[in-house]
């Protein structure tokens, strides 16, 4: 089991930047996925990016390309999404997920929704 935890959630104005971050609970497997989802209030669960820890490739929501940045910390087994220029659209509550091995098959940008391990969740509003 691992139990991630999210923080850096706020409230900022448009155009403005907030960087998030996710502490899992120990150390990951060497083949993992982990990424960001958000839940706007009325509305369906949309991933906002993910990255597999074999590779290098990431992959963004189109709403956020260009925006947002996930990275990752490998010896904190932190991930990290930097989101710039932010929209009042982007209000939402924002979670980090994660699935341990399958070799990366399952680390399509859609499936972060039903990934097994998810935090609680960090409240990301932007007024316009």
């Amino acid at each position: 089991q691992v139990q991630l935890q999210e923080s850096g959630g706020g409230s900022v104005q448009a155009g403005g930047s907030l960087r998030l971050s996710c502490a899992a609970s120990r150390s990951m497997s060497s083949q993992y996925c982990m990424g960001w989802f958000r839940q706007a209030p009325g509305k369906e669960r949309e991933g906002v990016a993910s990255f597999y820890s074999g590779g290098s490739n990431t992959q963004y929501a189109d709403s956020v390309k260009g925006r947002f940045s996930i990275s990752r910390d490998n010896a904190e087994n932190t991930p990290y999404l930097q989101m710039n220029s932010l929209k009042p659209e982007d209000t939402a509550m924002y979670y980090c997920a994660a699935v341990i091995g399958h070799g990366g098959v399952l680390c399509a940008l859609r499936l972060t929704t039903q990934w097994p391990y998810r935090g609680q969740g960090t409240q990301v509003t932007v007024s316009s």
